[in-house]
């Protein structure tokens, strides 16, 4: 009886130098130790160093290599057919660099949310509605009672820290937030595009040699 090599692929793996084995890429898993160990270091790729990016590689490929050093293995793929390697070098900015986008990022995202905030409540005269509302409730002048500007002020505040679910390290709930959310599906929605667009390339290039 043949032994049975499982193979696990995620739909983006990261990899941090060019000469790229079995190991790096996808999870193994096989009864047979010794049939393991020898696929684990299975060379699939080597990279060009000074290219990072991504690659898109197919499942189908990483059979074919491991059926010429494994004839006899029956082999099950669980996952992607078709994935994505992201090869990143080390990085060698320096932390000062790395501050300052950091502060740029969060000046820009402060004052653009302010703004948009603002031209908000100018477009909709919220000034003048809360005046109107505190004249009807209390009869006053609603210019020299700015309850209503306080609290809506501090509830655009506990809004925010409610709906995005974060502030700094503590988290109000187990819960992802809704920019964890939606950085997630972003990053699905590049993978998809990343391995269709490779796709349909292949696919032309093999009408074309035809």
């Amino acid at each position: 009886m043949s032994d049975t090599l499982y193979i696990q692929t995620d739909e983006n793996m990261e990899v941090h130098h060019p000469h790229v084995y079995l190991q790096d890429i996808v999870k193994l898993s096989c009864s047979n130790s010794k049939i393991l160990n020898r696929l684990r270091v299975l060379p699939v790729a080597s990279l060009d160093p000074k290219r990072p990016g991504r690659y898109v590689l197919s499942a189908m490929d990483l059979i074919r290599e491991i059926q010429k050093k494994e004839p006899d293995l029956e082999i099950t793929l669980i996952g992607e057919p078709s994935f994505i390697i992201t090869y990143q070098t080390k990085s060698n900015t320096s932390p000062a660099w790395c501050w300052c986008k950091v502060i740029f990022v969060c000046l820009a995202s402060f004052f653009g949310a302010a703004f948009s905030i603002m031209t908000f409540n100018n477009d909709v005269d919220v000034p003048a509605l809360f005046q109107q509302i505190t004249a009807q409730v209390t009869g006053q002048d609603g210019s020299s009672f700015p309850a209503l500007a306080i609290s809506y002020s501090v509830g655009i505040g506990l809004g925010v820290l409610f709906f995005f679910n974060h502030f700094g390290h503590i988290k109000l709930t187990d819960d992802p937030t809704p920019m964890q959310v939606q950085m997630r599906l972003y990053e699905n929605d590049v993978n998809t595009t990343i391995i269709e667009d490779q796709e349909r390339c292949f696919d032309a290039l093999t009408v074309e040699n035809k």
